[in-house]
């Protein structure tokens, strides 16, 4: 679904780059939800400020859904409680962190990847604050990965699964269990970066993803089958909503 953007809303966008290009020039950043207090104060900033220009361009695509889709506002918020109810369910998966599906890769094949960010960044926020899953100091690093980098990859892969004349339910799990995955490798590279150990980055880094691979490569699996089985429901119960926001129409459905 393609979304206009006025020039203000460029602008806002633009200006909301500026901190988060000038922190990532700025800072040397040695530095599945993050528990609160695990991340140098610094590591916690950066990752707040990287993820402004991702929460201006979702909140100026969800107003832009408001507005022009209604039927779809309903549709939407779904995907936000899937994704809550999905990755509260967490799993003890290594000191610092947990395993859990994420939920936010079937928001952004039906809707793109913008909406999921600030979707994401409230779901890690109540559950911060009523679960003690996450935490408010690791808001930044925690959003980063399960609503911007794991939203970006299951859509790429789920527009390139499409271009490939894949079926659309095999499409839909194939980017929601991979973008599951994608999510859990940039926490491990974040938890490296801000605790590289004697063996260095890299090391620390290969050694939280063995870790979390135990766990999370079966949930990502489920997560994908899940997902396809939740849009074969919304096939059936929900077609004025995915026509509105285009999904059938472009699928063939």
């Amino acid at each position: 679904m393609k979304i206009k953007l006025t020039n203000c809303e460029r602008r806002l966008i633009l200006a909301s780059c500026v901190p988060a290009l000038m922190t990532l020039l700025s800072t040397p950043v040695s530095a599945m939800h993050i528990m609160e207090g695990f991340l140098p104060q610094t590591h916690a900033i950066v990752w707040g400020i990287v993820c402004l220009p991702f929460l201006a361009w979702s909140l100026i695509s969800i107003r832009k859904i408001v507005s022009q889709h209604r039927k779809a506002v309903l549709l939407l918020a779904m995907m936000g409680a899937y994704a809550f109810v999905l990755s509260a369910l967490k799993m003890p998966s290594v000191t610092g962190s947990s395993s859990h599906p994420t939920g936010t890769g079937l928001g952004a094949v039906l809707f793109g990847p913008a909406p999921m960010a600030l979707l994401g960044m409230i779901v890690l926020l109540f559950q911060a604050i009523l679960l003690a899953h996450g935490g408010l100091t690791t808001l930044g690093a925690n959003t980063f990965s399960m609503a911007i980098a794991g939203p970006f990859v299951s859509w790429g892969i789920y527009r390139l699964c499409r271009k490939l004349k894949v079926n659309h339910l095999v499409a839909v799990g194939l980017a929601c269990g991979l973008g599951d995955l994608f999510t859990y490798c940039v926490t491990s590279a974040q938890l490296a970066l801000a605790h590289p150990g004697q063996a260095g980055v890299l090391a620390s880094m290969t050694e939280f993803l063995g870790i979390f691979a135990l766990t999370q490569i079966p949930l990502a699996i489920v997560e994908g089958i899940l997902s396809a089985i939740v849009v074969m429901m919304l096939e059936s119960f929900a077609k004025p909503e995915l026509r509105e926001i285009g999904f059938l129409q472009k699928e063939g459905v």
